[in-house]
């Protein structure tokens, strides 16, 4: 989402909350991946992803391996991956990304909070051309520019480096994830934030201050949704409403 809708959730004062979700969401997101692909991340991917999502939250290790054995074992139940492409106020597009054991709790939620803030459910592929999925990593900036990292990870297959307050976003096709992560390792490079990011190709200006917070708002509490993943937007910062 970038490094201005992470200031916008700090000035909310959610910060703590933000960091137990995290907890419990990652764990479950490994426990997914092994009952999925196996204990080896070596050969499961979406296990890999989710272990450095772990060390970025600063998840501690015995809760990773306890969650690694009981994913191992049977019984553990099926979950669904499911997409939802909502609108809210003024036309904001809302794609939002669950995994769940009851998909009818899910939707229930994500309907009541869109009843409850404004929002619209919208039709299946309806924002497909509103976002394109891309590796995302967010790193400190140090001793680099983001044309210095454009060539150091030329190689890796990066398609763009932006340089925000201190940090850098690098973005790379979803296949080019793997490579991005182990040139910034050999570089010794701290990666604050990675992933798999649905990254709005336009974005929307809303027309007040209300509508704003209406936005947020739906967003906030769809995020807190135990069975929701990520919430992508393509609502235009604006620094005059985020106070």
């Amino acid at each position: 989402m970038g490094r201005k809708w992470n200031n916008i959730k700090l000035k909310k004062g959610i910060l703590d909350k933000q960091k137990s979700a995290s907890f419990t969401k990652v764990l479950r997101d490994i426990s997914i991946a092994v009952k999925r692909g196996g204990s080896d991340p070596d050969t499961n991917f979406a296990l890999k992803i989710s272990l450095q999502k772990a060390k970025e939250v600063l998840l501690p290790k015995d809760n990773i391996d306890k969650a690694i054995k009981k994913a191992s074992g049977e019984g553990m139940e099926e979950y669904f991956d499911v997409n939802y492409e909502c609108y809210g106020v003024d036309g904001v597009a809302v794609f939002v990304e669950a995994a769940t054991n009851n998909p009818t709790r899910t939707i229930s939620n994500i309907r009541a909070a869109l009843n409850r803030w404004y929002g619209t459910l919208g039709k299946e592929g309806c924002l497909q051309f509103v976002f394109e999925r891309k590796a995302v990593f967010t790193v400190p900036q140090g001793k680099y520019s983001a044309d210095d990292m454009m060539m150091e990870l030329i190689d890796a297959g990066v398609e763009d480096v932006e340089a925000e307050d201190g940090f850098l976003t690098i973005k790379a096709a979803v296949e080019s994830y793997g490579d991005i992560q182990k040139k910034l390792d050999e570089l010794q490079i701290k990666i604050e934030e990675s992933g798999f990011e649905r990254l709005p190709l336009t974005t929307k200006v809303v027309e007040s201050k209300e509508s704003y917070d209406k936005v947020l708002k739906l967003i906030e509490v769809i995020e807190n949704d135990e069975d929701v993943r990520t919430v992508y937007h393509n609502m235009e910062y604006n620094e005059k409403y985020s106070g």
